[in-house]
């Protein structure tokens, strides 16, 4: 297993052995320590393998008549280990946060629809997981490939990595697993999801990893003063993030939206439905570019049949929640859509550049200060040019469709988040507290598959008495938290909270202090 302290996001196998180099990093408190990396001198160590010939070549000619101390020093020279550099505890305890929080709102969203993804327009808080993956993701990129001794090896273990991500992405959630509940596995390739939450993380990480590895050689060695030259100095990542906007820009406004059917069977029965649009730049649940843009390219049969917007007040009276349709709710209540589909996938990798670029800044600028100046004041000045879109009903902050104002309202929250968790935890110090998010951020992939996936819930409750409900899962569910508690509510959220979220915190620590790390 990777040590985590060299671990960057799978990256650790690409980056270690290979750099020579010497940099400041700042401790806790602040203070200054010297971190370097020595370069494996059978690959071509450069200059420090060639001060390391000399120096061997000059021990066995002469070092014979130099005193004991000075024998002593150079031999250390030789053999001493340079210290490692220093991780930033950040990175971790925001992956974990992230993880956390889709445990939490997809498993209590039920229970409290105010956390739950909002029907249509608007953000709530389980709306703000997608774009905090995608924006650490980004950042993490941006350390793992500071340097890139071999670009071929680098596109192989990227293209690697993504086809990975794309393959549990379909086991999870294309409908080949039915986890936690239901028992059977298994998926009619009639219907097969071929989107989905890892799928989107996956092109994502391709456009933008594959983006800076190949414009390695036009990196700068060191930034000019100046707030733009951090801008100027990775241009080509922003102008493919810029591509990416211009793409789902263009579509979504002059794309036009014809009429479209749809089947939704009721047991052996079957019924068709037709939905009128005939239009452009439509911004609603039935007649947005995004949804016929999915249709076209995954066939209708392909697409998330249960979407959020069944919620709606137009659907349901029971919206927020869900609830029976009304029966004067429009025919595209009934209707599938894709909320990981392709089109807003391309506006999701404007998430993954603005994290780089966040990961860059941690790179160049050493200061706290520094890099708190460019974080901060980028996060707000998304923040505010999305609210300006959104309240202008110019562009509306809808996660559904990853609308541009969504993009900078939750790329804009991220930064603030992630500068308030270097501030308490890299700045300050206060690292215990976040400890428990740290664990779960080093094994992320493990803990969203077990438990934000419910693969060892499925596991459990496997293991029942004469009927499936009689399982230990849902014995502690209802006997431990909902009947001591007497609310439903209440029992669901601390269940969560305790028997999901706790729990895999404590697993994450003990598999760190056994090393025991679960990456892609």
């Amino acid at each position: 297993m990777d040590d985590p302290k060299k671990l960057e996001e799978g990256f650790a196998d690409d980056v270690k052995g290979h750099l020579v180099e010497e940099e400041e990093t700042r401790s806790f408190h602040g203070e200054k320590d010297k971190t370097s990396r020595v370069d494996d001198t059978s690959a071509g160590g450069g200059q420090d393998a060639t001060e390391y010939c000399k120096l061997k070549e000059h021990k066995s000619t002469g070092l014979t008549e130099q005193p004991a101390a000075q024998k002593q020093e150079q031999t250390a020279l030789v053999l001493t280990k340079p210290p490692k550099t220093k991780r930033i505890a950040t990175l971790d305890a925001f992956r974990g946060l992230t993880v956390v929080l889709m445990i939490l709102v997809d498993d209590a969203g039920g229970a409290y629809p105010r956390i739950d993804h909002s029907p249509w327009n608007g953000c709530t808080l389980a709306d703000f997981v997608m774009p905090f993956f995608l924006f650490i993701v980004g950042v993490a990129i941006a350390l793992a490939l500071k340097r890139i001794p071999k670009v071929n090896a680098a596109v192989r273990k990227i293209i690697s990595r993504t086809l990975k991500l794309f393959f549990w992405g379909l086991i999870l959630q294309g409908g080949y697993s039915h986890a936690p509940s239901d028992l059977s596995y298994g998926v009619n390739m009639k219907l097969l999801r071929w989107c989905g939450i890892l799928q989107r993380i996956a092109l994502v990480y391709l456009i933008v990893a594959l983006i800076e590895t190949f414009t390695t050689k036009l990196r700068p060695t060191a930034i000019s003063p100046g707030f733009r030259s951090i801008f100027t100095a990775y241009k080509w990542q922003w102008l493919g993030g810029f591509v990416s906007f211009l793409i789902y820009m263009i579509t979504v406004f002059t794309l036009y939206v014809p009429d479209w059917t749809f089947v939704v069977h009721h047991g052996h029965a079957a019924g068709k439905y037709t939905v009128k649009c005939g239009m452009r730049g439509h911004f609603g649940p039935a007649c947005n570019a995004v949804g016929y843009v999915d249709r076209q390219v995954w066939g209708i049969n392909h697409l998330y049949a249960d979407p959020v917007w069944k919620r709606l007040k137009a659907c349901t009276f029971s919206s927020p929640a869900s609830g029976p349709l009304r029966e004067d709710a429009p025919t595209w209540c009934l209707a599938p859509f894709e909320p990981e589909g392709f089109l807003s996938s391309i506006s999701a990798i404007l998430s993954g550049t603005i994290g780089i670029h966040y990961g860059h800044v941690l790179i160049h600028f050493k200061g706290h200060k520094e890099r708190l100046k460019h974080w901060v004041s980028m996060g707000l000045c998304l923040i505010v040019l999305a609210l300006v879109l959104h309240f202008t009903d110019a562009i509306p902050i809808n996660k559904q469709l990853y609308s541009f104002s969504y993009v900078c309202f939750t790329a804009g929250a991220a930064g603030i988040v992630f500068s308030g968790f270097y501030i308490l935890i890299d700045v300050w110090g206060q690292r215990k507290p976040f400890l428990f998010l740290e664990w779960i951020g080093m094994n992320a992939m493990l803990v969203f598959v077990m438990a934000a996936q419910g693969i060892f819930a499925a596991f459990i409750n496997g293991w029942y008495y004469e009927d499936p409900k009689n399982s230990l899962v849902n014995w502690i569910q209802q006997h431990v938290f909902i009947d001591v508690w007497k609310s439903e509510r209440v029992g669901t959220l601390l269940y969560v909270i305790f028997a999901e979220i706790v729990f895999w915190a404590v697993v994450s620590g003990v598999l760190h202090k056994l090393r025991i790390y679960w990456k892609l």
